[in-house]
C-alpha cells in the first residue's frame, strides 16, 4: 500500500478562532432569550459560524451528494437485498422517487448522484433541474474482501482523487452526504473495527433487514476479511482494503470539502465511516462536521463516540442516502436564522434577566 501513502492529500487546517468563537457566543448570550435556552440549536449556530468563518453565516447552495457502488462482498450473503438493487435504487434517484429524492426536493437541496463503481451502468438522465448523474466509475464493483483487498492501491487513489474532484465541481458552501450500495454497511462495520479495535460483534448490524441467522453469517464473513487483510492497519490500507469505491469518494469528498472550509453535514452509518476514515488523515476534519443524526444501525452509537460526535437527531433510521442528512438540515438554517434575525435585548429594548 505503498503508493497510497505517498498521495498527495489536501492539507486541512486547524480552524480554532477564540476571537471570532467569542464574539458569536456574545451574540448568542444577548439574544431575546434566557441564557441558553435554545440548547443545542445555540451550539450549532456557534458550529457554522466557526466553519464559514464569519459571525454572521449563511448557507449558500447546498449540494447533497449520493456516491453508490457494489461490492464483491455481497456475493457472500451479508444483505438482505441483492446487489442489483444498488443500480436499481440509483435509477429511482434519478427518476426523483427516492426518500432523498424527496427530501432534498423538499428543503432545496440540489443532488447530485456519483456513479462510483455500480456494477452496472445507469443513466444518463439529462433532463433539466433534475438529479445530476456524475459517472466516476473506478471499476464495476470492489473484489470480496473476504479473501483479499476490496481495491487495489490505485484503485483507491483513484476514487479519493474523484471525490475531491467532484466536490471542487460544485457551488455552494455546505454539502450532505449520502451513499448507496448493497453490502455496505459491511464495510461500515469492518472499517470501525479495524480503525478502533473493536470487537466485530459490537459493530455489527442487521444492515438491509437481516435475520439472527443473517446476522451471524455476516459476521463470520467480515471476520474472514478482517483476518485475510490483518496487515492493512493505517487508515488508507484499512480503506483499500475492505472499503468500497463509494466510501473512498466520499473520504476524498470530505477532505476537499474540509479544505475548502465548507460545513459537512454527514448522514449515517456509512458516511460516518468515510469521515472517521478522514479524519484519522487530518483530524481537523472534524471541525467542519455536522453530525445529523444517530441511525438504528448497530455500532453507529460507537463510530460517533470515536470522533466525539452528538448528532443532532435520534429517529431510529437506517435507510442511508443521505436521507437523515436531508431531515437535519432545517435546524442548520434555522441556527442561521437565529443568529442573523433574532434581536438582541439591546435592540428589542428588552430587560434581561437579573441575578
Amino acid at each position: 500500500m505503498q503508493a497510497i501513502a505517498e498521495f498527495a492529500l489536501p492539507a486541512v487546517a486547524d480552524i480554532s478562532d477564540a476571537a471570532l468563537t467569542a464574539r458569536l457566543q456574545h451574540l448568542l448570550d444577548n439574544k431575546t432569550k434566557p441564557l441558553g435556552s435554545l440548547g443545542r440549536l445555540e451550539a450549532l449556530a456557534l458550529r457554522l459560524g466557526q466553519v464559514l468563518g464569519t459571525d454572521a453565516p449563511a448557507l449558500v447552495q447546498p449540494q447533497m451528494l449520493v456516491c453508490a457502488g457494489d461490492h464483491g462482498l455481497a456475493a457472500k450473503g451479508v444483505s438482505a437485498f441483492p446487489s442489483d438493487v444498488t443500480w436499481q435504487m440509483v435509477e429511482n434517484f434519478l427518476a426523483g422517487g427516492a426518500a432523498v429524492s424527496v427530501l432534498a426536493r423538499q428543503h432545496g437541496l440540489q443532488l447530485t448522484v456519483v456513479d462510483c463503481g455500480v456494477a452496472r451502468n445507469v443513466g444518463p438522465h439529462e433532463a433539466p433541474g433534475t438529479t445530476r448523474l456524475l459517472v466516476r466509475k473506478v471499476a464495476p464493483g470492489t473484489a470480496d474482501a473476504s479473501v483479499g483487498p476490496a481495491m487495489t492501491a490505485a484503485q483507491c487513489r483513484q476514487a479519493i482523487a474523484n471525490g475531491m474532484d467532484v466536490v471542487r465541481s460544485l457551488p455552494g458552501n455546505a454539502v450532505l452526504l449520502g451513499e448507496m450500495g448493497i453490502g455496505n454497511t459491511s464495510v461500515a462495520s469492518l472499517l470501525l473495527a479495524r480503525l478502533a479495535g473493536l470487537p466485530l460483534a459490537d459493530v455489527t448490524g442487521a444492515g438491509t433487514g437481516l435475520d439472527a441467522a443473517g446476522i451471524a453469517r455476516k459476521r463470520a464473513v467480515l471476520q474472514q476479511a478482517l483476518d485475510v487483510n490483518a496487515e492493512a492497519t493505517s487508515p488508507l490500507e484499512a480503506l483499500a482494503a475492505l472499503g468500497g469505491f463509494e466510501v473512498a469518494t466520499l473520504v476524498g469528498a470530505v477532505l476537499q470539502a474540509a479544505a475548502e472550509r465548507r460545513v459537512i453535514v454527514v448522514d449515517g452509518f456509512i458516511t460516518s465511516a468515510a469521515v472517521l476514515v478522514a479524519s484519522r488523515l487530518q483530524p481537523a476534519v472534524l471541525q467542519r462536521c455536522v453530525f445529523a443524526h444517530r441511525s438504528g444501525e448497530r455500532g453507529h452509537a460507537l463510530m460517533l463516540a470515536q470522533m466525539q460526535a452528538e448528532p443532532l437527531l435520534d429517529l431510529g433510521l437506517r435507510l442511508g442516502e443521505g436521507s437523515g442528512a436531508a431531515l437535519a438540515w432545517p435546524l442548520l438554517q434555522s441556527a442561521c436564522a437565529v443568529l442573523a434575525e433574532m434581536a438582541s435585548f439591546a435592540s428589542a429594548g428588552v430587560a434581561t434577566q437579573t441575578a
